[in-house]
């Protein structure tokens, strides 16, 4: 297995659609996330990839912004890996490419949110010396 991580091209954005809408189990249809996406492109977004060869396997959204208690920092969204990719130390090896992809950027912090129900990400956060330092509220307007 040949794996390349890199940013996405902001007009191939829609390729990581049908990956976004497996992390949201189907609960997000395919039309409004490619909607989403359209806007968020244009917005302090980039998009990093896994492809194996020419298979694309992994996402993950970051959004860049400065926050008064971290410095610039980078939040990590909608992180997914293909299942049959899992445990395998590919998150791992993707978060590393992360961390320095934007550390040359010149960002100081990464922070982010995950589901409260996805133990496994919780985990998997915390191995990466994540720790938590609030709650992440929503409200539907």
């Amino acid at each position: 297995m040949s794996f390349k991580f890199e940013i996405i091209d902001k007009e191939s954005i829609n390729a990581v659609v049908p990956l976004v809408e497996k992390l949201n189990n189907n609960r997000i249809s395919y039309e409004v996330l490619e909607q989403r996406f359209s806007e968020m492109k244009d917005q302090n977004y980039e998009c990093a990839v896994i492809y194996d060869d020419d298979k694309l396997i992994g996402v993950c959204g970051l959004w860049f912004c400065t926050r008064h208690y971290s410095g610039r920092s980078v939040e990590p969204d909608h992180v997914y890996i293909d299942e049959a990719y899992r445990g395998k130390g590919l998150g791992k090896a993707f978060f590393k490419w992360i961390y320095n992809y934007v550390k040359e950027k010149g960002y100081e912090s990464v922070e982010l949110n995950t589901y409260v129900a996805n133990a496994p990400s919780h985990k998997f956060y915390f191995n990466e010396g994540f720790k938590i330092l609030g709650f992440h509220f929503i409200k539907t307007l």
